[in-house]
């Protein structure tokens, strides 16, 4: 099986490309990553088979050889600092929960501020 680098991933559009290790690139889908549901990270080693498709060269069963490199280990938050960041989130919520209420969507910038705060809290409550 061909082996490379993540180049560069997307978890939110499911997709990205490899770097080969014999030079290249392929095209990865999120239903080519085992298990499913695995996101990818730039610089990451992964191990895939390959079938030509009709756009170029496509990876399939995908699997971690290494997990994601990083530059240092984040410490966990303690709980005391995890409160206020709680209470806030709250807030946040409650105010995008009134705007439901109202019949209006929260509009697209504040939707994707509060997708991206979401995205770090769970990050913080994972580690």
């Amino acid at each position: 099986m061909p082996t490379g680098k993540v180049k560069w991933y997307d978890a939110d559009k499911g997709f990205g490309f490899l770097t080969r290790d014999d030079g290249g690139e392929v095209f990865v889908h999120s239903t080519a990553l085992e298990p499913a549901g695995t996101a990818l990270r730039p610089g990451q080693r992964v191990e895939f088979g390959i079938a030509e498709g009709r756009r170029g060269t496509q990876a399939l069963q995908v699997h971690l050889l290494e997990p994601p490199p990083t530059v240092s280990k984040v410490p966990r938050k303690s709980p005391d600092e995890m409160v206020p960041i709680i209470e806030d989130l709250i807030k946040l919520l409650d105010g995008v929960s009134n705007s439901y209420r109202r019949g209006k969507h929260p509009d697209s910038r504040d939707a994707k501020k509060i997708a991206a705060v979401l995205r770090a809290v769970a990050a913080d409550l994972e580690t």
